[in-house]
């Protein structure tokens, strides 16, 4: 038998004591008698169970859940799928605290059909529950305004809200309106059309709406071809052009497969607070309709439990019938009367990447519009994701990644290049030149430029970065936290090395690499700093090598400097064209007193020679 905790209300052991081993829907309240969870479960008593034999098993979140509960009600069902579509419903009706949110799609837009004589058919973005029928929601006002006016050039429908009821057409209260006179309408208000005939072109449009393209283009067709029959060419070529409007449209839809008929597609991508949901509904082989969605986490939920909810929640949505259902992942449900499948390769498998690439889209699209808000977030939440993938006990607000340059020990640089808030911050880069290491050592540079760093750092007083990146392996790695030691500093800040071949990343003192995932924003970040300390360290190297270059020549003659003989090799290209350029030249360049001394210099020159 199932024990509660002791530290739970006294009410919960008596309710564990006689769970059923059923399907079911239980429902959490607080102390006031507020629902604040509802959740389904393919056996109550194991599930619920689980909530308070230890809470040591759970995050933070349950655990804080799970102290607030005082009393649970069940609702045993026969399946699984029962409970699945009772607990979606409960979670619409109370809308609990700690219950996954949804975004409202309440403002998107829907092709209404009226309950009404002659139903008229438009758009509006409010259900009213009055009997009429609501075909979306359409993310998209072009693709709905696209829907309505194909609706319009087919069938002659009425748009005023004149009250067609048998008695007043026969009163003849109405008279015909322009759209009657333009062909738009047949004028049902005079009687010209009975609510039967009326009914067929509702029928077509629910098709339509429902993305049957290819019923709707077979009807016209075969009454195209018994007005041809008969001689009738003239309603054959009205036909005819409705015809071709619907092949119009039907090419702007993403046709998957010829062999693929109805499926639903879903994909799902999630970061700590929400998850991304996409749906496409295909008919006929088609993408008829697409809809993303957030669903904002309360409890740590996994992908496959917000899939689920979604993937009842849309189906529902959207009156979809169809008997397949494309997903990523398993499910661990059975629903009665349509397949679930998770396709490897083939058609399926390319309609699964194109959601894919519609929730990736989404995703970044809501990210975007957030920062416009708030310009911190973005940067707050990579900083989060890095906290969380390298273990770190605080966010990196403020990274160093650090580079030694050198050509077989030839002017050893290095480079220090600071991010804060996951940014460059160009003003505090820093070069350093190498002076306690003779010859290419990599590891015995790295070791001094940690110690300048820190050591001047702790005599000014100024803040310590909280993530350190060495570029380089172990061995490097390893060097850098000798410094560290000497400054009583291990531990205090977190130093990871990375390796280039295979973006591994290393800890002090353990073999065994991190890989992080190549899309991962933390190993972008990572990356982004390796790569400028390179190139900043690679600046520098070149420059100094530049520089010595100069030395070895022009800065050898008494009474001159760098800077004069960087001039002249910045007028003339090189030694030999400043040699060819002769007295007159360098005397308007660098003036009488220093053009003789050069002219002495290349006169001994060629005097050696």
């Amino acid at each position: 038998m199932a024990q509660a905790n002791p530290k739970y209300a006294d009410g919960i052991a008596k309710t564990l004591a006689i769970l059923p081993n059923k399907p079911g829907v239980y429902q959490y309240f607080d102390g006031s008698g507020k629902i604040i969870y509802v959740g389904k479960a393919k056996n109550l008593k194991n599930r619920v169970s689980s909530y308070f034999n230890n809470d040591t098993q759970h995050g933070a979140k349950i655990t804080y859940l799970v102290r607030q509960i005082s009393r649970i009600e069940l609702v045993v069902v026969e399946t699984e799928i029962d409970a699945l579509l009772l607990e979606n419903n409960l979670i619409k009706k109370h809308q609990p605290r700690y219950n996954v949110l949804m975004k409202d799609d309440k403002t998107y837009p829907w092709i209404i059909l009226k309950k009404e004589a002659f139903p008229r058919v438009f758009f509006t973005r409010y259900i009213v529950r009055d009997g009429s029928q609501y075909f979306g929601p359409y993310a998209s006002g072009k693709m709905m305004h696209t829907m309505l006016d194909l609706i319009r050039q087919l069938f002659p429908l009425r748009t005023c809200k004149l009250s067609l009821t048998p008695q007043n057409i026969e009163a003849k209260k109405f008279k015909v309106c322009l759209e009657y006179h333009i062909g738009k309408c047949n004028a049902p208000c005079i009687g010209n059309e009975s609510e039967s005939e009326y009914e067929i072109y509702i029928d077509a449009i629910k098709n339509l709406l429902k993305g049957n393209i290819h019923e709707v283009k077979t009807a016209l067709k075969k009454q195209m071809m018994q007005y041809a029959q008969s001689m009738e060419f003239e309603k054959a070529q009205i036909l005819k052009i409705k015809y071709e409007a619907l092949e119009r449209y039907q090419s702007k839809s993403i046709v998957v497969s010829t062999y693929l008929k109805d499926a639903d597609v879903f994909s799902i991508i999630s970061d700590e607070k929400s998850g991304y949901v996409n749906y496409l509904k295909v008919i006929g082989g088609a993408v008829v309709q697409a809809h993303s969605i957030e669903i904002r986490k309360k409890l740590e939920e996994t992908d496959e439990e917000l899939l689920t909810l979604a993937v009842m929640d849309l189906r529902e949505r959207f009156a979809s019938q169809s008997q397949e259902v494309i997903v990523p992942i398993e499910l661990g449900i059975e629903i009665p009367n349509f397949q679930i499948t998770v396709p490897q390769r083939g058609d399926k498998k390319k309609l699964l990447e194109l959601s894919e690439r519609n929730v990736k889209y989404f995703k970044l699209e809501l990210h975007r519009k957030s920062e416009l808000v708030d310009p911190e977030r973005h940067s707050n939440r990579i900083l989060s994701q890095m906290q969380k993938d390298l273990r770190m006990e605080v966010l990196p607000y403020h990274l160093e990644c650090f580079d030694n340059s050198n050509m077989q020990g030839d002017h050893a640089v290095a480079a220090c290049v600071v991010f804060k808030n996951a940014k460059p911050s160009k003003a505090d880069y820093r070069h350093f030149n190498i002076k306690t290491v003779e010859g290419p050592n990599d590891f015995a540079s790295m070791e001094e430029i940690i110690l300048r760093r820190y050591t001047r750092m702790l005599n000014e007083g100024v803040p310590l970065p909280q993530l350190v990146i060495i570029d380089g392996g172990k061995g490097q790695l390893s060097s850098a936290m000798e410094s560290f030691e000497k400054l009583g500093l291990r531990g205090k800040i977190t130093v990871i090395g990375i390796a280039k071949k295979l973006e591994e990343l290393y800890y002090p003192g353990d073999n065994i690499p991190l890989y992080l995932d190549k899309n991962s924003e933390t190993l972008k970040v990572i990356q982004q700093a390796r790569d400028e300390a390179h190139r900043f360290g690679i600046t520098h190297y070149r420059k100094k090598h530049q520089k010595s270059l100069i030395r070895t020549q022009l800065t050898d003659i008494d009474g001159f400097g760098q800077a004069t003989a960087e001039k002249l090799l910045k007028k003339f290209k090189s030694v030999k064209g400043v040699h060819e350029a002769g007295f007159d030249a360098w005397t308007t360049l660098i003036g009488p007193h220093k053009a003789k001394i050069l002219l002495q210099f290349f006169e001994a020159e060629n005097a050696k020679k």
